[in-house]
C-alpha cells in the first residue's frame, strides 16, 4: 500500500520522464526505480566476487556490452537465477527475485539500456570497494536517495538509520565483535546493524591474530540478518558482500551470505499430529506444509534445491519421491504424505506459470527458525500503528498479540484510540522470544511513547514474555529533541532490555540534548554527536505504583521520590472538548447582527480536511455560542475568537430532535441542511450514533459539563500544560452571558465557582503538576492526567485553597494586561509562579530540597 506517497507520482514521473507524464500511477513506476536499484546492485555484487577469484575470472559488466540481445539476456537470466554467483561459490546472492521480471519484458531498447549500464559500470574500479567498502556503501545509499526523491521516502516511512546511531546501541548492548559471539538483526533494512557488527568482527579477529579461514566462519555463522523487503535484501547482501571484501578468498567450498528474505514476526508456525511435527508456512499462492523431520534436520535448502530442480525438470511426483527418499531424512510415513503433497503444489504452481521463486522462498522463510539463538539481537524495527497494517496483517498477526499480552484494552477505550498499537512492540517481543539466548541482550531503536503511552503501551510494559519469562529494561535513551531521522519528526528511543531477568525499577533513562550552536547530521561519527550534545542522566518507574504497567515517569532520583506525594486519583473528572468531525459546518463567524435578532453569520469553511462551501446565512441566537480553540489558550489566559453551532441535547447526547428544530430554529435548521449529506457520511456519526434515529447533525462530547459556567481548561497537544480559567462570555451578539464551549482539542474541569477554578488552574499551571504529566506523557494531555495528580476538592474554609485561587486570579489579571501588584508584569508573574509552587508544595507536603529537585528535573526534560 503507497497510502500519503502517491500525491508523490507526478514528481517522481517528472523525475525520469515517464511516458505517462504525470498521470503515471505511483506503484509501476515506484517498482522499476527499484529494479534499477537492484540491478546495479547484483552488477556491483558480482564484480566484487569476481575480484576475488583473481585474474581466472574476468569481469562480468565488461563483456555485456559487445553480447548480442540473446546471449546478453541468458547471461542476465542466469545472472537472475544465482547461477553466475554460484559458479563463485555464493549460493544465495540471488534467488530469482522480484526484481527479476524485466526478462519477460524483453526488448531491443531494454537491451540496449542495459548494455549502457553496464558499459559506464565497467569505469569503475572494483577494487576500490574492497579497500573502501564504507565509502562503497555510503555511495549506494546516495545513489538511492538520489532515485527516489526525499518527500516520497519519508512519505512511504523510508528511514536509513544513521551510523552513529547503530554504533551506540552496539555499545550498548556490549558486542565489541567477539568470535564468539552472535548477533542479529531481525529488521535488518539496508544492513547497516549487521555491517558495522562485521566491521567490529574482522578489527577484534585481527587484534587477536585469528586465522583468516576462522574469520569468514565466524561472520557467515555468527552474524545473520533477516527483512521482509525483497530491495533491503538484496543491498544488504551487497553490503555484507563488500564488508567481507577479501575474506571470499578464504572460503572451503560454497557459501550462504547471512541476510534472508523472511518474515521476522511470521515464522513458520508448528504444530504436531499423532504421526509428527509438521510446519505450516502462509503465502500469497496458499499454505505450504513441511514435515518436521527435514526441518529438525535442518535440510529445508536441500529440499528446496531438489523441488526446484525436479520442477525445473519436469519430475512427476514418483520420479521426485524417489530423489527425495535417497537424498533426505525420510523416515517417518507423514513425511512421505507431505512431501508429495508439496511438490504436487509446487508442479501445480509451474504450469500455472506461477512458480518461479517459491520453492527459495521457502528456503528463506525457514532461516528463523533453522538459525538457532543469539547473544545479541539489535536493530530498528518497523513503526507502523495498528491502524496503517493490512487487514490480513492484522488478522495474521492477531494471535501473537494476544499470546504476547499486547491487546489490554477492548470495546469502546479500544475504539476510542487506547487500542491503539504499534508493530514494534509485537516485532520486540518476538525478537527476544524467538531469536534471543537466555540471559541474551536485545537493543532497538523504538518509538520513545511505548514507555508513555497510557492503554496502549501497558502490555509492552509487562516486560514478560508469555506467562514465565520475565525480561528487564537495562537502559533507555530518549533522543525526542535529538531527531535523528533525516527530515522525520517522531519520538525516538534507543532501549536495551536482557532476557530471563526480572524487571527492577527504577531504569537508567538518559535525556539526550543538543547543545547551542550545535547540529547533529546523519553522516556525523558517534564521536562528533557526542561532541554536539548533552544528556542528563535520569530515572524512570511506572507513575502508579500498583500498576507496574502504567506509563512511566521520569526525572531525577530524588524528584522521584517527592512526587510519590503527588500521585494518586484527583477528586475531579477531566471532559474532552466538543467534536464535530465537520467543523467547517458548525464553527461560524458572526457578521452582523439582524434588527429582527438574527445573527448573520458565515461558516468557517477553510478549517479541518473536509472540502465544505463557504455559505452565509441569517441564523437564530440561541444555539450559537463562543468557541474556545487550542490555539486561543496561553497560560493564565484565553481569548475566543470564532462561535460554534451547540445543537445538542444533553440529556439525550444526541442532536436535537428535527421536528423540534423546525418549528424552533427554522433558520439555523435550514443552514444544517444544505450539509446534510457531509453530515451523515461523517466517520464518527456513523461511528457512536444511530443513523436511522440520531439527528444528522449530532456532535460528539457534549454534556451539561460542557454548558457550565466556570471551567479551567487546556490543550491536549501541547509539550507542557498551560492552563487557564474560562468564565461566561459577553459580547453584543447576544442578550445575555454564555458559556464558552471549549472544542476537541481541549481537555476542561467543570467547576462550581469561578473561584474553584482558580483554585485548580493554580496547581495545574505548578511546576510539580507539570513534572508529574510532562514525566509520564509524551505529547498528548487528555483526561486521564487526572489519574495521577491527587488533587483534593476544594474547600472554601481551606486557607491555602483560597491562596491558591488569589494567586491565579492575579495571574490571570497580569496575562491580560490589567493592573496587578508588581512593578514588571514579567516579573509580577514569575514572583506569583513561585508562590504557586511554594502553595502547591505546601498542598502535597512536599519538601523546599524536594521542590529545588523537581524544578531541576522539568529543565531537563
Amino acid at each position: 500500500e503507497m497510502g500519503d506517497a502517491e500525491k508523490d507520482a507526478p514528481e517522481l514521473a517528472a523525475l525520469y520522464g515517464a511516458v505517462g507524464g504525470k498521470s503515471t500511477p505511483l506503484q509501476p513506476l515506484f517498482f522499476a526505480v527499484h529494479t534499477y536499484y537492484a540491478l546495479l546492485m547484483k552488477f556491483l555484487a558480482i564484480e566484487l566476487a569476481s575480484l576475488q577469484e583473481g585474474a581466472l575470472v574476468g569481469s562480468f559488466a565488461a563483456i555485456l556490452p559487445s553480447m548480442p540481445d540473446r546471449d546478453l539476456r541468458r547471461a542476465l537470466t542466469e545472472l537472475e537465477n544465482g547461477g553466475t554467483f554460484a559458479l563463485l561459490g555464493i549460493n544465495n546472492f540471488l534467488e530469482g527475485d522480484f526484481f527479476g521480471w524485466y526478462l519477460d519484458a524483453w526488448d531491443e531498447a531494454l537491451g540496449n539500456a542495459i548494455r549502457s549500464m553496464s558499459r559506464e559500470l565497467s569505469d569503475f574500479e572494483p577494487a576500490t570497494s574492497t579497500l573502501e567498502p564504507e565509502h562503497t556503501r555510503d555511495l549506494l545509499k546516495k545513489l538511492y536517495q538520489y532515485l527516489v526523491p526525499k518527500k516520497l521516502r519519508h512519505d512511504l516511512g523510508e528511514y536509513y538509520t544513521p551510523d552513529w546511531l547503530a554504533e551506540r546501541l552496539l555499545n550498548q548492548v556490549g558486542y565489541h565483535g567477539e568470535t564468539d559471539k552472535r548477533l542479529v538483526d531481525p529488521g535488518c533494512g539496508s544492513g547497516t546493524f549487521p555491517i558495522l557488527a562485521l566491521k567490529r568482527l574482522r578489527q577484534y579477529a585481527a587484534d587477536h591474530l585469528v586465522e583468516p579461514a576462522k574469520i569468514l566462519e565466524a561472520a557467515l555463522h555468527n552474524i545473520a540478518a533477516f527483512d521482509l523487503n525483497p530491495l533491503s535484501v538484496i543491498a544488504a547482501r551487497t553490503n555484507f558482500l563488500l564488508a567481507l571484501g577479501d575474506l571470499l578468498r578464504y572460503r572451503r567450498g560454497n557459501i550462504d551470505i547471512p541476510v534472508y528474505l523472511c518474515d521476522s514476526i511470521l515464522t513458520p508456525s508448528e504444530y504436531g499430529d499423532m504421526f509428527g511435527k509438521v510446519y505450516r508456512l502462509h503465502t500469497v499462492v496458499g499454505d505450504f506444509e513441511l514435515p518436521g523431520e527435514l526441518v529438525s534436520a535442518g535440510e529445508i535448502a536441500a529440499l528446496a534445491k531438489l523441488i526446484e530442480d525436479c520442477v525445473k525438470n519436469d519430475y512427476s511426483p514418483e520420479d521426485f519421491m524417489a530423489r527425495a527418499r535417497r537424498e533426505l531424512s525420510v523416515t517417518q510415513p507423514n513425511t512421505d504424505t507431505y512431501l508429495e503433497a508439496l511438490y504436487r503444489r509446487f508442479y501445480e504452481l509451474e504450469k500455472e506459470g506461477r512458480d518461479g521463486i517459491w520453492a527459495r522462498l521457502i528456503k528463506n522463510a525457514f532461516a528463523p527458525v533453522l538459525v538457532g539463538k543469539f547473544d545479541f539481537v539489535v536493530g530498528n524495527p518497523p513503526w507502523v500503528n495498528w491502524e496503517s497494517l493490512s487487514q490480513e496483517y492484522r488478522d495474521a498477526t492477531r494471535k501473537l498479540w494476544k499470546d504476547y499480552s499486547l491487546f489490554t484494552l477492548s470495546g469502546h477505550a479500544a475504539r476510542l484510540g487506547g487500542g491503539k498499537k504499534d508493530l514494534s512492540m509485537l516485532f520486540t517481543y518476538v525478537a527476544a522470544d524467538k531469536y534471543l539466548k537466555p540471559k541474551g541482550k536485545l537493543g532497538f531503536v523504538i518509538t520513545q511513547t511505548v514507555f508513555k503511552t497510557k492503554g496502549a503501551g501497558d502490555g509492552f510494559r509487562r516486560f514478560r514474555i508469555g506467562d514465565k519469562e520475565p525480561v528487564n529494561v537495562l537502559a533507555v535513551d530518549d533522543m525526542v529533541e535529538l531527531q535523528p531521522f533525516e527530515g522525520a519528526s517522531n519520538w525516538t528511543a534507543v532501549f536495551v532490555i536482557q532476557k530471563g531477568v526480572p524487571m527492577k525499577y527504577p531504569v537508567s533513562y538518559l535525556v539526550w540534548h543538543i547543545k547551542k550552536g550545535q547540529h547533529v547530521r546523519p553522516e556525523d561519527s558517534l564521536e562528533e554527536v557526542i561532541a554536539a550534545t548533552e544528556r542528563d542522566s535520569l530515572k524512570a518507574q511506572p507513575v502508579d505504583s500498583k500498576s507496574l504497567t502504567s506509563p512511566w515517569m521520569t526525572a531525577r532520583p530524588r524528584a522521584l521520590s517527592a512526587l510519590q506525594k503527588v500521585i494518586g486519583q484527583a477528586a475531579y473528572k477531566a471532559h474532552a472538548g466538543s467534536s464535530t468531525w465537520a467543523n467547517g459546518v458548525f464553527w461560524i463567524q458572526i457578521l452582523n447582527k439582524r434588527p429582527d435578532g438574527l445573527l448573520v453569520v458565515r461558516n468557517l469553511n477553510d478549517v479541518g480536511r473536509l472540502e465544505i462551501d463557504s455559505v452565509q446565512a441569517a441564523i437564530e441566537p440561541d444555539l450559537v455560542y463562543p468557541l474556545l480553540r487550542g490555539r486561543e489558550i496561553k497560560r493564565w489566559y484565553s481569548a475566543p475568537e470564532a462561535y460554534i453551532l451547540l445543537v445538542q441535547d444533553t440529556g439525550t447526547r444526541a442532536g436535537r430532535k428535527e421536528n423540534w428544530m423546525m418549528v424552533n430554529q427554522p433558520n439555523l435548521y435550514s443552514y444544517l441542511k444544505k450539509f446534510e449529506d457531509l453530515l451523515r457520511n461523517r466517520s464518527g456519526y456513523q461511528r457512536y450514533f444511530d443513523t436511522k434515529k440520531d439527528a444528522f447533525y449530532s456532535i460528539y462530547n457534549v454534556s451539561s459539563f460542557t454548558l457550565a459556567n466556570n471551567k479551567v481548561v487546556w490543550k491536549a497537544l501541547t509539550t507542557d500544560i498551560a492552563a487557564t480559567v474560562i468564565s461566561v462570555h459577553h459580547d453584543n451578539w447576544f442578550t445575555q452571558s454564555k458559556p464558552v464551549i471549549p472544542e476537541h482539542n481541549t481537555i476542561f474541569i467543570s467547576t462550581e465557582s469561578e473561584e474553584e477554578a482558580h483554585y485548580l488552574c493554580s496547581i495545574l499551571n505548578s511546576n510539580i503538576s507539570n513534572l508529574v504529566v510532562r514525566s509520564h506523557s509524551s505529547l498528548f494531555y487528555s483526561a486521564s492526567i487526572l489519574e495521577y495528580l491527587a488533587i483534593p476538592r476544594y474547600d472554601p474554609s481551606n486557607i491555602l485553597h483560597l491562596r491558591l485561587a488569589a494567586l491565579s486570579l492575579q495571574a490571570h489579571k497580569i496575562s491580560a494586561g490589567q493592573p496587578c501588584e508588581g512593578s514588571e508584569p514579567s516579573q509580577g508573574l514569575a514572583a506569583i509562579e513561585a508562590e504557586i509552587d511554594l502553595s502547591a508544595a505546601e498542598l502535597w507536603g512536599i519538601s523546599a530540597k524536594g521542590l529545588a529537585e523537581i524544578r531541576k528535573s522539568l529543565e531537563e526534560l
